[in-house]
């Protein structure tokens, strides 16, 4: 979809990196969940927009899991903070016991 809106080589590779960490936290912390693509038209610009859901266990301290090196599982502590360093949106709503939802969204430049 990124591909076919236009976006450059550079702007794939975070869209698809973002994607990845997303869907990976999906695995790693609630087992099942989604990603949802959406092609963006506002006024006169294209954008993609890609949320992540799962009905999972939440996150308790959504600020703390936004700090660069904060891991509950010991990874690297990149993953959200990361996210929200490629793409040009950055949202997450979470709440403890019912799931979490990350948006992101990327404009052509």
């Amino acid at each position: 979809m990124a591909m076919e809106i236009g976006f450059d080589p550079r702007d794939l590779t975070r869209i698809t990196a973002a994607i990845s960490e997303l869907a990976g936290n999906i695995i790693a912390y609630a087992k099942r969940g989604e990603i949802i693509l959406t092609r963006m038209d506002q006024e006169s610009r294209q954008g993609i927009a890609v949320v992540g859901r799962d009905d999972g266990p939440g996150i308790l301290d959504v600020s703390q899991a936004m700090r660069d090196g904060f891991s509950t599982t010991g990874r690297l502590g990149l993953g959200l903070p990361g996210v929200r360093r490629l793409m040009d949106e950055f949202e997450i709503l979470s709440e403890p016991g019912r799931g979490t939802a990350v948006t992101v969204k990327k404009w052509m430049s």
